[in-house]
């Protein structure tokens, strides 16, 4: 399904991951529903999208031991408080803000990943990494509001930057061994359930919707997450955990472009130049292996 020259080069993939990705926050800032209920139907609609594709691996799926059905089931606990954090925060900021500290992980990524995976990350490469993230905080404060900023927005960016670093980590060491079908869709499904059970104080998924609501949240699926965190997951098979995390830099700077074309929300010019410093942090650090 991935184009042979994708395949004998995966960072090939990320740019378009990337761009995938950047969607989300756009098309959630459009959504009128609850921030548990997004990420519910966003991870619902991603799993009935790869269902189809399930049955070329029952046998496979049969296969798996206790070990990998621990790392998945955790792989989609990671990824449900991930999107219930971070859906919930952008109720708080601004779609550049909003990303400031849930774009942290790569540290976080990097330092784990050294001694959990035995992936050592240079000297360098946390120096490129920091320098993208100044890069980061130079856009976020450029668009600072006091008016928008919160501290319950700083903690759930907080808890989602820790739960997509611990997704990022547990699918770079569970996807060596299992395909990328069963492996996003056990990891989808399950943050599907986790979702559900979230939501249980808040009854939102289960009500009905307008119908543009779920042509959103169809939305959300298709792209951000089918093109985006699924095309992520497959590269995670390829390169290490710490070098996929540091392109999610990227996204914030897609994101603001999106919102200026799409939302008209007009970027400051420090926000560019913070975009320009994080790009560049982003090429030196893919500059390690």
């Amino acid at each position: 399904m991935v184009h042979s020259k994708v395949i004998e080069n995966p960072k090939i993939a990320l740019p378009i991951a990337v761009f995938s990705v950047s969607f989300a926050a756009i098309i959630i800032r459009l959504s009128d529903s609850h921030p548990i209920s997004i990420a519910f139907y966003r991870m619902l609609f991603s799993s009935i999208l790869l269902l189809p594709f399930l049955p070329s691996y029952i046998n496979e799926i049969k296969k798996l031991n206790k070990r990998e059905w621990f790392l998945l089931i955790t792989s989609g606990l990671f990824l449900s408080v991930h999107f219930a954090a971070w859906i919930t925060s952008l109720s708080y900021t601004s779609v550049a803000s909003s990303v400031v500290l849930v774009s942290a992980h790569p540290i976080v990524v990097a330092w784990v990943s050294g001694w959990y995976l035995n992936e050592r990350t240079p000297r360098g490469a946390y120096f490129s990494i920091l320098f993208a993230l100044v890069g980061i905080t130079i856009m976020t404060f450029s668009s600072y509001t006091a008016a928008r900023w919160s501290i319950i927005g700083d903690i759930l960016a907080i808890i989602g930057m820790l739960a997509v670093a611990g997704y990022l980590i547990r699918g770079r060491e569970v996807r060596r061994k299992i395909s990328l079908v069963p492996y996003a869709f056990i990891v989808y499904f399950t943050s599907t359930i986790f979702l559900a059970v979230f939501s249980l104080g808040f009854s939102t998924p289960f009500k009905v919707y307008p119908s543009g609501e779920y042509i959103l949240f169809f939305a959300l699926a298709l792209i951000p997450t089918i093109f985006g965190h699924t095309l992520y997951n497959w590269v995670l098979k390829y390169l290490d955990a710490r070098q996929v995390s540091t392109t999610l830099l990227g996204e914030p700077i897609c994101a603001s472009v999106l919102a200026f074309i799409i939302l008209s929300e007009t970027p400051p010019f420090l926000t560019v130049i913070g975009a320009a410093i994080t790009l560049l942090g982003i090429y030196l650090s893919t500059r390690y292996r």
